[in-house]
C-alpha cells in the first residue's frame, strides 16, 4: 500500500503544481530555465506512475470490499467512459469545436473516467485510487477556468478557430472506448467492463 498512495502523491503532486503552486512554478522556471524545470516535472511523473501502477497491481486483488456495485453501475460506467474517450481525443487532435468550447478536455477526461470507475468499483484501493483522481481533476479544472478568466481579462484571449476536426475526434473515440469495451480493458486490466 505505501508504494501506491507513494506513487499517487508524486504523480498527482507533480501535476498539481499549477492548481496550488502557480507563482512558485514560475519562479522555478525562471531561476532553473524551463527545460530543466520540465525535466525534473518528467522524471518526477514518471516515477510517480510507475509506483502507482505497481503499488495498485499489488494491492488490488487483496483490498477490502467495501460495497458491491450493482451491475446497472458498469452499464452506467461504459457510457460515461464513451463521454472520456471522446473527451481525450479531443485533448489530442487540434482544432475541434469539442476542445474551442471546453477549454480543457484532457481534465474532465480524466474526471470522468474516474467517476465511472467509483461507480463500477467496490473496494478500498479503488476507492483511494479513483477518488484521488477525481478530487484533482475537480480542482484542476477550476484552477485552469480560473487562469483563462484572467487571460481573458487581460484581453489577450486567443480567438476560437475553425473546427473541422470535430467528426474525427468523435469517430477515433468512439472506436477507441469500443476497442476498451469489447476486449481491450479485460486484456489489458484483466477485468471486464460489462462483467462477463
Amino acid at each position: 500500500m505505501s508504494l501506491f498512495i507513494l506513487g499517487l502523491v508524486l504523480f498527482l503532486g507533480s501535476h498539481s503544481v499549477r492548481v496550488f503552486a502557480d507563482g512558485w512554478r514560475s519562479k522555478m522556471i525562471e531561476n532553473m530555465g524551463e527545460k530543466m524545470f520540465k525535466g525534473m516535472y518528467s522524471v518526477a511523473s514518471l516515477v510517480g506512475i510507475v509506483l502507482l501502477v505497481y503499488g495498485f497491481s499489488q494491492i488490488r486483488w487483496e483490498s477490502p470490499v467495501l460495497w458491491n456495485p450493482p451491475l446497472a453501475t458498469r452499464h452506467i460506467a461504459a457510457v460515461l467512459m464513451l463521454i472520456a474517450m471522446v473527451l481525450l481525443v479531443a485533448s489530442q487532435v487540434p482544432h475541434n469545436a469539442i476542445k474551442d468550447k471546453l477549454g480543457h478536455p484532457m481534465v474532465l477526461s480524466v474526471k470522468v473516467w474516474a467517476l465511472a470507475h467509483l461507480l463500477a468499483n467496490g473496494k478500498q484501493a479503488d476507492l483511494v485510487l479513483f477518488g484521488a483522481f477525481l478530487v484533482w481533476s475537480v480542482l484542476n479544472f477550476r484552477a485552469a477556468r480560473q487562469r483563462d478568466r484572467h487571460v481573458q481579462a487581460d484581453g489577450t484571449a486567443v480567438e476560437p478557430t475553425a473546427s473541422p476536426n470535430t467528426w474525427r475526434v468523435v469517430v477515433i473515440g468512439v472506436v477507441a472506448w469500443a476497442i476498451l469495451l469489447f476486449g481491450g480493458h479485460t486484456w489489458l486490466f484483466a477485468v471486464s467492463p460489462l462483467g462477463w
